[in-house]
């Protein structure tokens, strides 16, 4: 992964590299944590299903998460395979004619300048209120992460998450969708029991057919993605290996 020079110092904390020993304890991915096909979802023909009109949506995978320096960091990402996973299952959504809609779902940490109920003041503050950062520096941490920065393409959709947990809600997504004439939804991204899931419940309840390709998403810590792919698998959407995903398209 990339560094950032510590003379310019653009990043919102200090650019320092995890220690080895953390990193060594970091799972390389999260394949073995994905939960076999729920038996809800056995009955579908999940190739006919993603060869319907499909979106890809990839959600909050921004230097904050996968770059020293960035507030997110220190729960290494960049070395648990989620940002690999979505590069491969974007450039294989690309290939298939019938994903017509691609997403890229900013999240910012830093929410000083959005509407704030008391929960939210409290929140907040906790996340990034010691953090004395710049607007260029803030700007740096919301900013989509350069590998998947690299694979945007005219027409796509760039947008930010303003709820707390899903785009669905004050973003023109949903009618974008709508008018895309998309059903079905691929999403990656992080965190998987935040974000992920709030996405997934919520396009389940516009009408959509998620999908979660667990192996490009990551929770805040590793030991709870096992318990949230059974609830989303139980409850919500299959989720598949980016393995199975790139299989299924093809």
């Amino acid at each position: 992964m990339s560094t950032v020079a510590l003379e310019t110092h653009t990043t919102p904390l200090e650019p320092v590299e995890l220690d080895v020993d953390t990193i060594a304890r970091l799972p390389r991915n999260n394949v073995e944590a994905i939960p076999p096909l729920h038996p809800q979802w056995q009955s579908l023909d999940l190739r006919e299903v993603l060869a319907r009109p499909a979106a890809f949506v990839s959600v909050s995978q921004s230097n904050s998460l996968y770059k020293p320096g960035g507030v997110q960091y220190a729960e290494g990402h960049a070395y648990r395979g989620s940002l690999e996973a979505t590069v491969r299952v974007a450039e294989a959504a690309r290939q298939a004619r019938n994903f017509v809609s691609f997403n890229w779902v900013g999240f910012s940490v830093f929410r000083d300048q959005y509407p704030q109920t008391v929960f939210d003041a409290a929140q907040y503050e906790h996340w990034t209120g010691h953090i004395d950062a710049t607007p260029e520096q803030i700007a740096w941490d919301d900013a989509i992460v350069d590998e998947l920065a690299d694979l945007i393409q005219p027409g796509d959709k760039q947008l930010k998450e303003t709820a707390l947990q899903t785009a669905f809600v004050g973003t023109d997504l949903p009618g974008t969708l709508a008018r895309q004439k998309v059903e079905v939804v691929v999403i990656t991204g992080i965190h998987l029991d935040w974000c992920v899931e709030g996405n997934a419940r919520a396009a389940r309840d516009h009408g959509l057919l998620p999908i979660i390709i667990g192996a490009a998403t990551g929770a805040h810590d590793p030991a709870d993605e096992a318990a949230a792919f059974r609830r989303i698998n139980n409850f919500f959407a299959p989720v598949i290996s980016s393995e199975q995903f790139v299989e299924l398209i093809g």
